[in-house]
């Protein structure tokens, strides 16, 4: 490079380009709190749809329990007729089936108690993120209109 090539302009400070107007700024915050907003509803969502399948799942044990003690109540007038051996066999086995029903809904309680808390925590820590974005944002805002 020849000195003669140099001039007063290639030596000054270079300059920051493309935020003349700070959209671009913006629109690079708001991207993240628009995914960090999605996310936040996604994980509302899950809470309630997680909520609701544990209530079938409930609902529905309990109606196959409702369904056994009928069936029991209906048959207790047939025991006589049949062998009485056999029908306590079967009375028992039906009877263990409840429990067996009851002690599955206890252990989806407890599920979904556990799977409610992690989504809430993940919920919480989302919904801390979102904020502090949204903060950091409006403070760059309101530096850039300053300038």
């Amino acid at each position: 490079m020849e000195m003669s090539e140099i001039t007063y302009e290639s030596l000054k400070k270079p300059g920051i380009s493309g935020f003349s107007n700070g959209n671009s700024i913006e629109n690079l915050g708001k991207e993240k709190i628009d995914s960090l907003k999605t996310s936040v509803k996604e994980i509302q969502k899950l809470i309630i749809e997680r909520e609701e399948l544990s209530d079938n799942f409930i609902d529905e044990g309990d109606g196959i329990k409702l369904e056994i003690g009928n069936f029991l109540l209906e048959n207790e007038k047939f025991s006589k007729n049949v062998n009485e051996k056999d029908f306590l066999t079967e009375k028992n086995s039906l009877r263990n089936k409840k429990i067996e029903i009851s002690e599955l809904q206890m252990k989806e309680k407890i599920d979904c108690w556990k799977d409610i808390a992690m989504l809430k925590k993940e919920l919480r820590i989302n919904e801390k993120e979102l904020t502090e974005k949204q903060a950091r944002l409006s403070e760059l805002n309101d530096i850039l209109k300053e300038n």
